[in-house]
């Protein structure tokens, strides 16, 4: 487990050395670094925000709002030939009919 440690810190050390020589600013570091550490968590999780957010320690709630504010749109971490939820109203594969106008 130390010897771990020590190849993180190694790597992370690599490179943020690499992004203060290209004169990223800090706000924009951190911001990249969360917007990739939150894809990468949506995508263990399977686009799923709930276990993402625990899995993060923050509220699902603060989570979304991180997802908006970040610009990270579902083809970011959706999965290839993932499932779609099923919908209110389309049930045995029949589109659900509008009957407002009727």
């Amino acid at each position: 487990m130390a010897d771990q440690t020590l190849n993180l810190n190694g790597r992370l050390f690599q490179i943020v050395d690499e992004l203060v020589r290209r004169g990223l600013t800090l706000d924009q570091a951190r911001r990249e670094f969360e917007r990739q550490f939150i894809v990468a968590s949506l995508k263990s999780n399977r686009g799923n925000i709930c276990r993402s957010a625990r899995s993060l320690g923050v509220h699902r709630n603060t989570l979304r709002n991180k997802v908006s504010d970040l610009g990270i749109a579902e083809e970011d971490y959706e999965l290839p030939n993932r499932r779609q939820p099923r919908r209110k109203g389309r049930s045995n594969g029949v589109p659900a009919t509008d009957t407002t106008l009727l």
